[in-house]
């Protein structure tokens, strides 16, 4: 699982070029692309942080990325905080209004200026999660399978598509990683910075969203691990090819640093005492109960730190938890959930469907051989091996269980272990020596860029191929399934309102000076692209009128299985009919006569 040493920066450049392309596209994306329905309210929280000091607007997510969002804002485009009725009745709690006031913010500043710039924090954090991940793959891994793990984040649609919004999910990504990225750096090298560090990387992963309190038991778990396994330090230092023969316990051994001195009597002297007054932060040869806890309790009383300065030290040290309360607090009660035709209050399977139909066909096949390898193998050590397994078991199974059925994005932070279990998968087979291995590794790379630029620059709306498989074969294209995908999911897996300026283009060129009737899912006004529509709601659609209709995807999927389900088969048109064009992978075109 390890490189030579002379292969490293060629390695880390191909990385980091990797992190530029993902910039590149994702940036170039985003120009495309309107406001998504969770936005505007996150753009109107990150303003009136930044402009009032108070943490009060959007209370149901964390503040930090919609401050560095709102941040962005101020400096790059002037935004303040706008003194209007609905602004001030927000200030006192209205929390209804965040929508209006999140729209009235882009519409008045103008909505490519306001969208660039309280995107462009989000479009660094989404490059710097490739490096991130290319620097703790490669301790975990090799920096071949670390590699391999960048090609996969940076080609995945799901990262793409959610990297360039106002969003919370991309960002708790880097940030999960970040701090496991740190925690494995103090398990193998302890001393009181690192500590720190990992409390500040914890802290920020749970001022970014609250589902990162699962970050917590897994770090616990992590930390009595070290006690059943202990990590040896490494003696390659940061250079991602660990030496796991020596622990630096025994100080009669002779010094790594290669003077020929006993360790005692090198560095083992001075540094090693400073070391014992800080036993209880490092676990030694046979570490204890007491260090776990230990330094458990100092991560977490420096993340509580972090919350508090994200917080804007309120007056009420519980507001973080005031919000953890809000959670799911603007969901509707009777929310149904869809998966595969069907309409139900909560599916048990349904992010593993989505993982399976959402994620490109070759990278879970790379996936599935690295975990495959990762157990044949034996050669990474056990404590590694629940920090790459441990983490996105947790998540599947918090967001499966405790979670509303919404979309793919929910799972997003469980994806670049998934990634890197596929840059081992491939790595594997470049270093096989195989000619037809190394082969299959060229290919399925060449099928992850076909979809990466087939679905360009709609990766929200990405399905693979089996989505397509069973039904409608000949609709696989180089966009994968995506022409199926609303068989299977709706909501943000298909459409979240981000394909507005796409269809004012459609209209202009081929229905000029025509009112559409729009079935839209989102929150921002069409009428703010220029676009001339009346609002048609899915009940209207079951049995529809002539006239031009432009149907979100999402009501696509629902309105047939709402109308199977309870209006006796109605709404079935929406899977018979061929629609006259599908723009932007989003919204289907009817011409009724």
């Amino acid at each position: 699982m390890r490189n030579h040493t002379g292969t490293e920066t060629p390695i880390a450049l191909a990385a980091g070029l990797l992190a530029i392309v993902f910039l590149g596209q994702a940036w170039t994306a985003s120009l495309l692309k309107s406001p998504t329905s969770d936005e505007p309210p996150h753009i109107a929280g990150g303003v009136s942080y930044v402009n009032t000091g108070r943490i009060v607007v959007n209370l149901q997510h964390p503040p930090l990325l919609k401050e560095v969002s709102g941040l962005s804002l101020k400096i790059g485009a002037g935004v303040g905080w706008p003194d209007t009725e609905f602004s001030r009745a927000l200030m006192q709690g209205r929390s209804e209004l965040e929508w209006p006031v999140g729209n009235s913010i882009i519409h008045e500043h103008g909505a490519d200026k306001v969208l660039f710039w309280a995107r462009l924090p989000f479009l660094l954090l989404g490059a710097l999660g490739a490096v991130v991940l290319y620097l703790w793959g490669r301790q975990l891994a090799g920096s071949l399978a670390a590699l391999g793990a960048v090609l996969l984040y940076v080609l995945d649609p799901t990262i793409v598509a959610h990297s360039q919004l106002v969003t919370t999910d991309c960002g708790l990504a880097v940030l999960t990683i970040l701090f496991l990225y740190a925690l494995r750096r103090y398990l193998h090298r302890p001393d009181v910075k690192r500590l720190v560090l990992c409390g500040l990387a914890l802290g920020a992963a749970l001022t970014a969203k609250f589902s990162a309190v699962m970050l917590i038991p897994i770090a616990a778990v992590l930390l009595l691990a070290a006690l059943r396994w202990p990590p040896r330090r490494d003696t390659a230092g940061e250079g991602g090819n660990p030496d796991w023969a020596r622990t630096g316990a025994n100080r009669n051994a002779p010094c790594p640093c290669g003077s020929g001195k006993k360790f005692k009597n090198c560095h083992g002297s001075e540094p090693a005492r400073k070391a014992d007054r800080l036993a209880w932060l490092r676990p030694g040869p046979r570490p204890g109960i007491g260090w776990a806890l230990s330094a458990g309790a100092v991560m977490f009383a420096v993340a509580v730190v972090v919350i508090e300065a994200v917080y804007l030290f309120p007056s009420d040290p519980f507001l973080y938890l005031t919000g953890y309360q809000r959670v799911n607090a603007d969901h509707t009660p009777d929310f149904l959930a869809y998966l595969a035709g069907r309409l139900e209050p909560h599916f048990l399977s349904y992010y593993l469907v989505a993982y399976l139909f959402k994620a490109p066909l070759a990278a879970i096949l790379l996936a599935g051989f690295g975990l495959f390898r990762l157990f044949r193998d034996d050669a990474m050590p056990v404590l590694d091996r629940l920090f790459l397994l441990l983490p996105p078991a947790v998540m599947f199974a918090g967001y499966s269980i405790m979670t509303d059925d919404l979309g793919v994005r929910y799972i997003i932070p469980a994806l670049p272990f998934l990634h890197l279990l596929g840059g081992m998968g491939l790595a594997a087979l470049v270093r096989s020596g195989s000619s037809w291995k190394r082969a299959v590794a060229a290919a399925l790379g060449l099928w992850l860029t076909v979809a990466a630029a087939g679905i360009y620059p709609d990766h929200l709306a990405y399905f693979n191929e089996m989505a397509c498989a069973l039904d409608h074969p000949a609709w696989i294209g180089w966009d994968g399934g995506t022409r199926c995908g609303p068989a299977w999911l709706n909501d943000s897996n298909v459409d979240w309102g981000q394909g507005l300026k796409q269809l004012k283009t459609w209209l202009d060129q081929n229905a000029p000076g025509r009112k559409v009737r729009m079935a839209y899912f989102g929150i921002y006004p069409p009428v703010g692209y220029g676009i001339d529509w009346e609002k048609v709601e899915a009940p209207e659609l079951m049995s529809p009128t002539p006239g031009l209709y432009v149907v979100s995807a999402h009501m696509v999927a629902f309105v047939p299985a709402f109308g199977r389900q309870y209006e006796g088969g109605r709404g079935q048109w929406l899977r018979t009919t061929p629609p006259k064009a599908i723009v932007g992978h989003s919204y289907y075109i009817y011409d009724i006569h």
